[in-house]
């Protein structure tokens, strides 16, 4: 009878969490948010609904928003380069204080 090596208990959480999460875009989406975007636009803006490609964007300020309108086609361009396909289509910017859950 043979042993295999103890495996590290992350490794195992890892597996269990990303088989709990949800499968839904927008879940996917703030998972890669602060990747994608970056952690300083992820301090102040997260992801909070998707519906037809079209994603909102929660920004914690007007001059947030206005500026991550510029930089929109770059983040649709990263968003879907993470989630591995053309899921996002557009992004829409609004004033309201992110949740922090990232």
């Amino acid at each position: 009878m043979s042993y295999r090596e103890p495996r590290p208990l992350a490794d195992a959480l890892a597996r269990v969490v990303e088989k709990a999460a949800p499968a839904t875009t927008i879940a996917r989406l703030q998972g890669v948010w602060e990747t994608a975007a970056g952690p300083v636009i992820a301090a102040e803006a997260e992801p909070v609904s998707e519906r037809s490609g079209v994603v909102t964007v929660a920004c914690r300020s007007a001059v947030w928003a206005n500026e991550l309108e510029l930089l929109g086609p770059g983040l649709v361009e990263r968003l879907n380069e993470a989630l591995g396909g053309r899921a996002v289509g557009s992004l829409r910017f609004v004033v309201r204080a992110p949740t922090g859950r990232g």
